[in-house]
């Protein structure tokens, strides 16, 4: 795994789920604007983190997509523990605690690994079984 593109990708794929995150609270749709927050998040980090799949394999890599999206949600985790919580969350009461035991955290980061795992056997592997046969 080439550990600085990882970290680089997986910052920006950060800055912009979180600011969909934010945006989403200027668009009023739901009465719930946490969970209309998590909705947009949910729904919006699914191309960002396929482009950043994309941008990572366009230099030739052997990283399996599972480990891929592991370390994107582990650098997504940590950048949440040092910025998200401290800045965004605890002003309003929020706590570490109350923001990484909620499920949403824990689905948006199993959506992180299905769309690099799906990426890669739909678009690597396939490329390398093509370059093979």
């Amino acid at each position: 795994m080439k550990l600085f593109r990882t970290i680089g990708i997986g910052i920006i794929i950060w800055i912009l789920g979180v600011s969909i995150y934010i945006i989403s609270f200027y668009i009023p749709i739901l009465e719930d604007p946490e969970l209309q927050a998590n909705i947009f998040l949910s729904l919006g980090i699914l191309p960002i983190v396929w482009f950043g799949t994309k941008l990572y394999y366009r230099k030739k890599s052997t990283t399996k997509g599972y480990w891929l999206g592991l370390a994107f949600f582990l650098i997504a985790a940590a950048m949440d523990a040092l910025i998200t919580v401290p800045y965004l969350i605890a002003p309003y009461g929020g706590t570490h605690y109350s923001f990484f035991t909620a499920i949403s955290f824990w689905l948006i980061g199993i959506e992180f690994i299905i769309m690099t795992t799906v990426y890669w056997y739909n678009v690597v592997k396939s490329r390398s079984n093509i370059v093979n046969h």
